[in-house]
């Protein structure tokens, strides 16, 4: 199964020759699974000419906010629109989870709640389940077809369901304790509070259930349209 993974944002350019870029973190969260990918750079005005060039689609994180008047943003709406009305398995991650929310209908702005950033731990449907996050960005309103898949008391729609068309997540699965800990750390200062960023750093002694959420996308990915 060939994943299209569509990159909405560069890593931080000191950080890219360790960890390379964004689709490198996908292709490892989701190794082992039986998927081959391609790779779009959306920031750049690179998108696919046909919604079925991937069996499903993965758009990533971006430093970008989905409300802003940027090139690429109505383009990418545009291919999430026809990619959500051919039912072919949609993916989003952080950047990602909110431009299908508001491409399909909702609302994305600075929460009033401040940054997230570092280990945080939702509610998904009973389980807890703690990933790395890094954004102060979030959907603040659902579109209609969309369905709460999980929480935490300062994200309410943390993860969203929408049937078996997309699966969206409001933190990052693909983040390492390690990436995590270099980003706070050379991106954070001066940008996010100090306190948090204190936190976000000695919270990367502690592990991640990022193999949960690879397990889950995964799965969302290989499911077989429900029949008419």
């Amino acid at each position: 199964m060939k994943i299209g993974i569509l990159i909405a944002g560069h890593s931080p350019e000191n950080l890219r020759p360790e960890h390379g870029e964004y689709d490198v973190f996908f292709q490892n969260l989701l190794a082992g699974q039986g998927f081959t990918f391609q790779t779009w750079f959306a920031v750049d005005g690179e998108l696919p000419d046909d919604v079925h060039a991937a069996d499903g689609w993965l758009i990533s994180g971006s430093r970008h906010g989905a409300y802003e008047d940027l090139p690429f943003i109505p383009p990418l709406e545009d291919f999430i629109r026809a990619v959500y009305a051919a039912a072919v398995p949609l993916v989003g991650i952080c950047f990602g989870h909110q431009i299908i929310a508001q491409a399909l209908g909702g609302k994305v702005e600075k929460s009033d709640k401040g940054w997230m950033v570092g280990r945080q731990v939702y509610n998904f449907e009973g389980e807890a389940v703690a990933l790395n996050a890094w954004h102060q960005d979030q959907v603040v309103e659902l579109p209609k077809d969309a369905k709460v898949i999980a929480y935490n008391d300062t994200c309410p729609y943390a993860a969203l369901g929408y049937g078996h068309k997309a699966f969206t997540v409001q933190a990052h699965p693909e983040f390492s304790n390690g990436f995590l800990g270099k980003l706070a750390e050379s991106r954070g200062r001066g940008v996010v509070p100090d306190p948090l960023i204190d936190i976000a750093i000695e919270n990367t002694e502690k592990p991640t259930d990022s193999a949960i959420l690879a397990r889950r996308i995964g799965a969302f990915f290989k499911q077989k349209e429900p029949q008419s």
